[in-house]
């Protein structure tokens, strides 16, 4: 037997190759995306950055001193005092799992890499993975070009940078690798109908459910796009395997999460996914049905499982508004619903309003987040429509919802970023690939050049037609009768023509759509090659000056040089060493999770944010005079409060900027608390004009007192005017520590007065009455008389 010949000679090598050239580019992608985000460190320190990952850093450091068990059941004493937290019911876990897992693992192979180091770097690390996970994605979509273009994207795009770079130990960490790995397994079960990636899909929204609350995207975006398959008639067996077990297994999982626990099924955020799991139970048993009934039984049956299938649905929709109608929000968490309705929180829920990441972003931070990307997903979207799939139409889906939800909150950018990544990729491969193969099929061209002897071959065509005509015209008399037998009808030879003549025509309009010309495809590889390199310089730029800085250490530039501000750290650190450990801190709740985590202090409320009557409480006596303040904090058991100040040195987010939203989230659980009184003629000002109640409000007092003394003019930086009450005391709080830029100041309570009686006046003795008479009238004896 004759073993098959290869069509392609070193097909097999040629493959092997491409396998080994693509396993490198992913690793040098790897090392990008880890290596990009490490200026933090190298420009400043390893060192944790922002609010929310000291909190996670410090969860971290008692799961691995005491271990899992203690750590599910673990309350909180230093936070929201008297109340307390308990943190393993309230937590997301999967940031704290993963990174203490990675540390066991490190020491137990004699690596001794500190928690906090681990911590510092698990972001970078992740980045990593979410590179790789958005090659596996694309790839599945439009093969592996794009699904490299995709990853190399990713690794250097801003928005994703900003929320991964070392340091940045929050929960979107590995949440963004979660969510692009869930998309993945999903898009391989509908390409496959696998139900071993379908069970993994299921394992990996489980750790997406561990790792972050923006789980309900999932959720929501995997029940919209089996939706739309169906409406459009794309229903498969594939698509039942890719939905069913997700939906199943997904929710039992979920339910585990102690955070998240009943509201898997109770919330009206997962709600969606159940009515479109009836739908497609109720698709697929009509499909079944079709399959081994007649017309005209069909016809029948499925009459009985529409009726039968609307009864159930409007069952399901009863209970579950039965469920939800006793609740204020009918079931939707504040977040939910200022997605929704994007003036929700600043009508309702101000403390929600009042995070700058919960705000809408503006068109300059589009391009500074995804940059030229913005430009490139048009033609993504277009190249996905060449051909539709179940895959592309998916990532399209994912892109337009990730697009409005980015436009209501600053904070999802980073849902956008991969799916601006992903159609970037794809459409700039297809555009390379289109690109180099018409400059390759145009140098192939040139390089051969015009057939040879083209006209002297057509006139011996010609002549050798005409001599063959007298032969012809001779045996056609003679095979004339044959000829008729075998010539083709009239209707038949006309179809033949018209085959042959459009044959030509097509695959020539083929050859000139994909085919451009020399000049134009170069000069579009040029432009394609410069705006990748804009895009480059950008990201590089961005990751090492915009979002490297920690906020825990600020610099600024000036004509005699670079200047560093450590004035928070130092602040802690004076807390830790000075204050006694039982003491208790108060402060806005901006500065509440570094406050326990860095000075080991006892605080009022923190940035979980869950009690908005007990932050209401700090931002009443924020808001109150000096007097009745102390009388609040009093009753917490407050000994020192702790305040942010920028006017010095110009720093923008410090408590003053915010103090309007003390006032508000105040205003909104006491009502004596009013934000016109704090206004003049509807304007914030702390000059000369501001009201009364501004001026004598504890925030402004502690922010200004002795500020004077600076300049003698008391001029505030931040809000660029001079201060309206420049010289005053205080009586009921003293000054006891203020940083060396005056960042962050801090005040001791003064201790309750001793009761003072009231003098009595003395009755006056009348001139009968003497000396030694007595108050009830009675006398007695002087026994020096």
């Amino acid at each position: 037997m004759v073993a098959p010949v290869d069509p392609k000679p070193g097909g097999a090598l040629r493959n092997a190759f491409a396998g080994v050239l693509g396993f490198f580019i992913l690793f040098l992608i790897g090392v990008l995306a880890f290596s990009i985000r490490l200026f933090s460190v190298i420009k400043y320190e390893s060192v944790i950055h922002e609010f929310d990952p000291y909190f996670n850093y410090r969860v971290t450091q008692f799961l691995t001193k005491n271990g899992i068990y203690e750590f599910w059941n673990w309350f909180d004493d230093r936070t929201w005092y008297p109340l307390g937290r308990v943190i393993g019911g309230t937590v997301h876990p999967g940031l704290t799992l993963t990174a203490g897992t990675m540390w066991w693992i490190l020491n137990s192979l004699n690596i001794p890499l500190s928690v906090e180091t681990v911590c510092v770097f698990t972001a970078p690390v992740f980045s990593a993975f979410a590179a790789w996970a958005t090659y596996l994605l694309t790839k599945e979509v439009k093969g592996i070009g794009s699904g490299l273009t995709a990853a190399i994207l990713l690794a250097l795009v801003p928005s994703y940078i900003s929320r991964s770079v070392a340091g940045s130990y929050d929960n979107e960490a590995v949440a963004i690798f979660a969510l692009i790995f869930t998309f993945y397994l999903y898009v391989k079960t509908l390409n496959t109908g696998s139900l071993f990636y379908s069970t993994l899909s299921a394992l990996s929204y489980f750790y997406m459910v561990c790792s972050w609350g923006g789980y309900t995207f999932i959720i929501n975006l995997i029940p919209m796009h089996v939706l739309l398959c169906i409406v459009t008639g794309r229903y498969s067996s594939r698509l039942y395997i890719a939905y069913a077990p997700l939906v199943v297994l997904g929710t039992l999982l979920a339910a585990l999460v102690p955070v998240v626990g009943f509201n898997a099924v109770m919330k009206s955020e997962h709600f969606a996914s159940f009515l479109v799991f009836i739908i497609i139970h109720v698709v697929a048993f009509v499909y079944f049905i079709k399959g081994i009934l007649s017309p005209k039984m069909f016809k029948v049956a499925i009459t009985l499982v529409l009726t039968v299938g609307i009864a159930i649905f409007v069952a399901v929709i009863a209970v579950l508004v039965a469920l939800v109608s006793s609740s204020p929000t009918k079931g939707w968490s504040g977040r939910s619903l200022s997605l929704l309705d994007p003036t929700y929180a600043s009508k309702y829920i101000p403390i929600i309003a009042s995070v700058s990441e919960h705000q809408p972003p503006t068109w300059p931070s589009y391009f500074m987040d995804i940059n030229i990307l913005a430009f490139l997903v048009p033609a993504g979207i277009v190249a996905c429509f060449l051909p539709l799939s179940d895959a592309s139409s998916f990532v399209v889906l994912y892109l337009v919802t990730s697009v409005y939800f980015s436009g209501v909150m600053v904070r999802l950018m980073l849902v956008l970023a991969p799916a601006a990544c992903i159609l970037s990729g794809i459409a700039l491969s297809e555009a390379f690939f289109v690109l180099t193969r018409s400059v390759k099929l145009q140098l192939v061209k040139l390089l051969e050049g015009p057939p040879l002897s083209n006209a002297g071959d057509t006139k011996g065509e010609r002549s050798a037609a005409q001599n063959d005509v007298p032969n012809a015209n001779k045996q056609d008399s003679s095979n004339k009768t044959e000829d008729i037998k075998d010539r083709p009808s009239k209707k038949n030879r006309k179809k033949e023509k018209e085959t042959i003549e459009k044959a030509p025509v097509k695959s020539r309009n083929e050859k000139r759509l994909l085919v451009l010309p020399l000049e134009a495809s170069a000069v579009a590889i040029l432009l394609l090659v410069v705006l990748s390199g804009l895009y480059v310089i950008h990201c590089v730029w961005a990751a090492a000056e915009a979002y490297s800085a920690p906020s825990i250490v600020l610099t600024s530039r000036s004509h005699d040089g670079l200047h560093v501000f450590d004035d928070f750290r130092e602040a802690y650190a004076w807390l830790s060493h000075n204050t006694e450990v039982d003491d208790k801190v108060a402060s806005w709740w901006d500065y509440g999770y570094q406050t326990t985590a860095m000075a080991n202090r006892t605080v009022i409320v923190d940035n979980n944010t869950w009690n908005n009557t007990h932050i209401a409480t700090v931002g009443t006596a924020m808001s109150s005079p000096e007097k009745a303040a102390w009388e609040i904090f009093q009753s917490l058991d407050v000994k020192y409060v702790l305040v942010v100040f920028g006017g010095l040195v110009g720093y923008p987010s410090d408590d003053i900027n915010k103090f309007l939203w003390m006032v508000r989230i105040g205003g909104g659980v006491f009502p004596h608390i009013k934000e016109p009184d704090y206004l003049r003629d509807g304007q914030y000002r702390i000059d000369a004009q501001a009201t009364p109640t501004m001026l004598n409000c504890l925030m402004y007092k502690l922010s200004y007192y002795r500020f004077v003394e600076t300049d003698g003019k008391g001029f505030d930086r931040v809000r660029r005017t001079e201060i309206g009450k420049k010289h005053f005391k205080l009586s009921h709080f003293e000054e006891v520590f203020t940083t060396h830029h005056w960042m962050v100041r801090i005040y001791k309570l003064k201790p309750e007065k001793n009761r003072i009686k009231r003098k009595t006046k003395k009755p006056k003795l009348s001139s009968k009455t003497s000396s030694g008479a007595r108050r009830d009238g009675s006398t007695k004896k002087n026994p020096w008389q």
